[in-house]
C-alpha cells in the first residue's frame, strides 16, 4: 500500500534528530507537528514569529491569534516564545535551523527545488519564505506525492519549473518511496531509494527518468 499524508508525515517526524530546531513549510509539511514524539526536544519554528509551536489546535484549544505561517490554528508548548517577523527570518537566514520540511512541485536528482511557481500564465506565485529556508536550513526534507495529478513524475533529472534553490534538498519523502538526492547520492551513481511502499525499485525505474540506486533494507518494501 502507498502511504497516506499522515504516514509520510510520521516517517519524517521519526527521522528528525532529537533536539533539532525545525521549520515546517505551508501545506502538507505542517502535519509533521502532529507526529513528533513527546520528549524528543524538537523545537518548531514558524516564519511568523514563534518558537516551540505544538501540534494543530482543535475545538476549545483554537486561538485565532495563535497560528502558524499557513494560518492554521496551533498550540503552544511550555517555553514557547514570540518575536518579530524580521527576527524569525534572521533565524532562518542565519543558519540556526537544523531541518526544514517543504512541499514541492519538482525536485531534481541533484537536489534542486522548485516549489513556488509552475510557470503557468494564470498561476499565482507564492514563494513566501521558501527560498530563505531552502538555503538557510542545515538539512532540507521534501514532502510530496511522487506523481502529479496528470501522472508526470515530480522527481526529475532537471527541474522545468522556476527554481527555489540549487542543490539544497537532502531527502524526498513521497507516497511510494523515500529518496536521498543531491551530491552525496550522486556519488553512488544516482538517486538512492531508501524505502518503498506498495511498489518496488524496478517499478520506480519504470516511472522515473532518473538513475536509481537500491539502498532499501529487507524491511523497506
Amino acid at each position: 500500500m502507498s502511504r497516506s499524508k499522515d504516514e509520510i508525515a510520521a516517517a519524517i517526524a521519526a527521522d528528525i534528530p532529537a533536539g533539532s530546531y525545525v521549520n515546517l513549510g505551508i501545506g502538507q509539511p505542517t502535519l509533521v507537528a502532529d507526529h513528533l514524539t513527546p520528549g524528543s526536544g524538537v523545537v518548531l519554528h514558524t516564519e511568523n514569529g514563534m518558537l516551540n509551536m505544538g501540534p494543530a489546535a482543535h475545538g476549545d484549544d483554537v486561538d485565532p491569534d495563535l497560528t502558524n505561517a499557513g494560518k492554521i490554528p496551533v498550540t503552544e508548548l511550555p517555553g514557547a516564545a514570540y518575536f518579530h517577523h524580521a527576527d524569525s527570518f534572521a533565524m532562518m537566514r542565519g543558519g540556526h535551523l537544523d531541518v526544514c520540511v517543504l512541499g514541492a512541485f519538482q525536485v531534481s536528482a541533484g537536489g534542486d527545488l522548485a516549489n513556488w511557481h509552475t510557470g503557468e500564465a494564470d498561476a499565482i506565485p507564492a514563494v513566501g519564505g521558501a527560498m530563505d529556508l531552502a538555503i538557510g536550513a542545515r538539512r532540507v526534507f521534501v514532502m510530496m506525492t511522487l506523481l502529479a495529478r496528470d501522472g508526470t513524475p515530480k522527481l526529475v533529472p532537471q527541474c522545468s519549473y522556476p527554481l527555489t534553490g540549487l542543490a539544497c534538498v537532502d531527502r524526498v519523502y513521497t507516497d511510494l518511496a523515500t529518496f536521498e538526492v543531491g551530491p552525496a547520492a550522486h556519488a553512488d551513481g544516482g538517486v538512492r531509494v531508501l524505502a518503498t511502499y506498495g511498489t518496488g525499485v524496478a517499478d520506480l525505474r519504470e516511472l522515473l527518468d532518473v538513475p536509481l540506486v537500491d539502498a532499501t533494507s529487507p524491511a523497506g518494501g
